[in-house]
Parts: structure tokens; C-alpha cells; sequence
């Protein structure tokens, strides 16, 4: 059984801003780097209880450099950097893994569950729908394991993206580090947040594993909000996008590979 675990740094307990993530708080993102090695590890750790002989671990934060690979159990592996592939939080990822999980995850831009919530960049997009449904980093990639026939079975995060996960799939389990007031959460307590994650992963992977498959649409419909109409506008003339209005875009097609690919160049 392989497993293929996306990590990200702003659903991991204890941590409340983009300063945190790594953008100006040095010594606080320091800290958030070892948790979010902790937690993924502990997903790790979970997977290899339940016989898992593979675990290969994507670092997608920023520029994929913040997992301490120390951390790790010995027979997990590490993506880090940047893949520069449409597959992007999930780049390196194939059909030959059965099964996706996501670590430190957090809501969608546009939700206010999170104070750090966003899609892919806070600097450039301020919503995205997909098929009309708010659009999480979550909901992005996990289709992608979709496509390729690799099933979610977990996510860890904020309390919104935990639930919003339900809406994708009923059945895969979800797990809130913490919860967001305004521009405030209150978190679980960090060594808590990984014994849990160990539990629930292992958990995740028993019994019958044939709920977590589910169908893609046969149409998908991507619409992206910038921040900038210049930015709208310059996105609009890449191959088959329309200008919806001067900070909107839509691209559309029947095969998800392609909206992967727009994403690369449009956000």
C-alpha cells in the first residue's frame, strides 16, 4: 500500500498568521516548521501501523522547504522544493499510489474559518469557485488524486476545511487542530494534535477502503477572483479563458488534467 501525503503549514496547531507561515515572524515560523514536521510525521507513523510499505511525503508550503526530514520515520521519503509541474501541492505524485492524505491544511479564500484561509496565493486571489462550489486548495488537489484513481482518506486542519472536506467525500476522515474567531483561532494543544493524527490515520486506512473512491463530473468550470483587474486581465488571454469581469476569469474543460495546467500559469 502506498500513501501519498500532502503537507502544508497553515492548519497545524497553534498557528494564527501569515507572519507565523514564514512571511515575517522568523522565530515563530521556525517553531511552526517543527510542527508541521511533527504532524506529517505522525501521519507517517499512522499509515506505516496500518501496512502501509510506501509513504512519500510532499512538503507544499511556500517553496516546499519547511518539513524537517529528521522528523520523519526512517522508511518515509520527502519531496521538497518545487516540482514546477501541473500537479503542483501534490507534484510528484503518480498513478501507482492507493491512497492521498492531506496535513496541515486550511479553509478555502473567501471562507472565514481561518485567518490565514486562502487558495494558492493570499497576495493574488481573493475567491475561487469550482463547479460553483467554494474553492480550497483541499478541493483542488484532492480531485486531482481523483483523476488519477488515488482516493482521500484524510485531512488534517483548520475546523473549516476538516468540514468543508465532508462536501467532497462524507467519508473521509477529517480532523480540526483548531478553530478560527475573526482574526484569532483557538488551537488544540500541539502534542494532543499529533498523538490524534497517529490514531486517526491508522484508523482511516481499516476497514473498508472502497469508501473513500468517488466520480468525477464529467465538466468542470473554474472561476478565479484576483485581487488586481490588471492581473484578471492579463490571465484572461491564456488558451480557451474569458474576462467575466475586470477581476474575474473563467476557464472551462471536460478534462481536469487541463484546469491543473491553467492553474500553473494563472495564479
Amino acid at each position: 500500500m502506498r500513501i501519498f501525503i500532502g503537507s502544508d503549514i497553515e492548519g497545524v496547531a497553534g498557528l494564527s498568521t501569515f507572519e507565523e507561515a514564514g512571511m515575517q515572524d522568523t522565530n515563530k515560523y521556525q517553531w511552526a516548521c517543527h510542527q508541521m514536521s511533527k504532524e506529517v510525521a505522525a501521519a507517517c507513523r499512522g499509515a506505516f501501523n496500518a501496512g502501509a510499505t510506501e509513504v512519500v511525503v510532499k512538503d507544499a508550503h511556500a517553496y516546499g522547504r519547511n518539513v524537517i526530514i529528521d522528523y520523519l520515520p526512517k522508511k518515509a521519503k520527502l519531496i521538497s522544493s518545487v516540482t514546477n509541474t501541473p500537479w503542483g501541492m501534490v507534484g510528484g505524485i503518480d498513478e501507482g499510489y492507493d491512497y492521498l492524505m492531506f496535513v496541515g491544511y486550511h479553509d478555502a479564500a473567501g471562507s472565514d474559518k481561518n485567518p490565514t484561509a486562502h487558495t494558492i496565493s493570499s497576495r493574488v486571489v481573493t475567491k475561487m469557485t469550482l463547479n460553483g462550489k467554494l474553492c480550497s486548495e483541499f478541493l483542488i488537489y484532492a480531485t486531482a488524486g481523483a483523476y488519477l484513481g488515488i482516493p482521500t482518506v484524510f485531512i488534517s486542519g483548520d475546523e473549516g476545511i476538516a468540514k468543508r472536506a465532508k462536501e467532497f467525500n462524507e467519508n473521509i476522515v477529517g480532523y480540526g487542530t483548531k478553530r478560527g474567531i475573526g482574526n484569532a483561532v483557538i488551537s488544540k494543544q500541539p502534542e494532543l494534535v499529533i498523538e490524534e493524527i497517529e490514531k486517526l490515520v491508522e484508523e482511516a486506512l481499516s476497514g473498508d477502503l472502497d469508501r473513500y473512491k468517488v466520480k468525477l463530473p464529467e465538466h468542470f468550470e473554474l472561476v478565479v477572483h484576483y485581487f488586481r483587474h490588471f492581473e484578471a486581465l492579463r490571465k484572461s488571454y491564456y488558451p480557451g479563458a474569458s474576462l467575466l469581469d475586470p477581476y474575474t476569469v473563467k476557464f472551462e474543460h471536460d478534462d481536469y488534467f487541463e484546469i491543473l495546467r491553467f492553474l500553473l500559469f494563472a495564479i
